[in-house]
């Protein structure tokens, strides 16, 4: 008996989000990527673009058993998992965001876990500096100062929070 499909999440690379989405549609994956327009500006003109909802974020209805094969999508980083579990976006949060884009009305997204503390342990998940751990020294806005210990020496580092996950 196979497992029910349900909606997975998966980390990206940074804004590969598109191109994942491609990629796993081609692989015969059912997906999932929200996108909102936003207007940017450049220095010659304005512009609404379509940009992921939850940046890094993609969402692929599959069994337990396919997470691996997931993660053989170019761009796939990780499966997002809480406490040791994969993931799951459930199919009522799944129809809430649909119906919430379908309105064309703006939203927000911001990060649960970018409540970082003071001296709290995290480890990078993108950047230069991926993969790396380090220590929260000082917390701004979007970013975190952290403290990397290596080779006997302090390094301390501005990363934007969203580039951090609790370890």
């Amino acid at each position: 008996m196979l497992a029910e499909k349900e909606w997975h999440v998966f980390y990206t690379r940074s804004r590969w989000e598109k191109k994942v989405n491609s990629y796993l549609q081609e692989n015969g994956f059912e997906v999932f990527l929200p996108l909102h327009k936003v207007m940017r500006q450049w220095t010659d003109r304005k512009k609404k673009v379509e940009v992921p909802l939850f940046n890094s974020y993609i969402f692929v209805r599959s069994n337990r058993n396919e997470i691996y094969e997931v993660l053989q999508i170019p761009g796939i980083v990780r499966n997002l998992k809480i406490n040791g579990m994969p993931a799951i976006l459930h199919d009522s949060e799944y129809i809430a965001i649909k119906n919430w884009l379908e309105t064309g009305l703006p939203l927000e997204t911001e990060s649960y876990n970018n409540n970082f503390q003071l001296g709290e342990r995290v480890k990078v998940i993108g950047g230069v500096f991926n993969g790396i751990e380090g220590e929260v020294r000082k917390i701004n806005d979007k970013t975190c100062c952290i403290v990397l210990k290596s080779i006997q020496q302090v390094l301390k580092v501005n990363i934007r929070k969203e580039l951090l996950v609790i370890e």
